[in-house]
């Protein structure tokens, strides 16, 4: 299930984050290894995340590789620490959209509001380079935490992309 795409202001916000390159079959492999090693890295530091976890896709290049930040909004910024790393999610007019469902349905979700977007002369905060687009900020976040909600028909993940201007 997915809602009707909307455009909305956001605020900057500070996040800390972990950085991989990956293969589309390796996504796995990145929240298995980011969220658990990010988390316990956080509360080392004594960083408080204050909202859901993301993936922040910096630059895809579908038929290689894919430069994702594994993240979350934070209380405060550190300094790195290891491999994690704190920045903060640019302010602006972001495209948003709930896909309620399992994690194999976000392509599609991610397909209809690239759709949408274009439909309506929406474009994306990106630059195109040799080795795939650059985005400003292109989030899915996982509102639903599967270990406390173990139903995939009922896990929420909000995509949030920049757009330009």
């Amino acid at each position: 299930m997915l809602t009707t795409p909307i455009i909305q202001d956001q605020a900057a916000r500070p996040y800390a984050y972990i950085d991989f390159t990956v293969t589309m079959a390796e996504m796995k492999k990145a929240a298995d290894e980011g969220f658990p090693a990010l988390f316990a890295g956080l509360a080392k530091l004594g960083v408080a995340p204050i909202a859901a976890p993301f993936f922040n896709y910096r630059r895809i290049d579908m038929a290689r590789t894919l430069d994702i930040e594994v993240g979350v909004p934070v209380d405060r910024v550190a300094a790195p620490d290891g491999a994690i790393k704190f920045g903060e999610l640019p302010a602006g007019k972001y495209a948003a959209m709930t896909h309620t469902g399992h994690y194999d349905g976000l392509y599609d979700a991610t397909a209809m509001l690239i759709g949408w977007a274009k439909e309506r002369g929406i474009a994306w905060d990106v630059v195109e380079k040799g080795d795939g687009d650059h985005f400003a900020c292109r989030l899915e976040i996982y509102e639903t935490d599967p270990s406390a909600e173990p139903d995939p028909a009922k896990w929420e993940t909000r995509l949030l992309f920049k757009t330009a201007g």
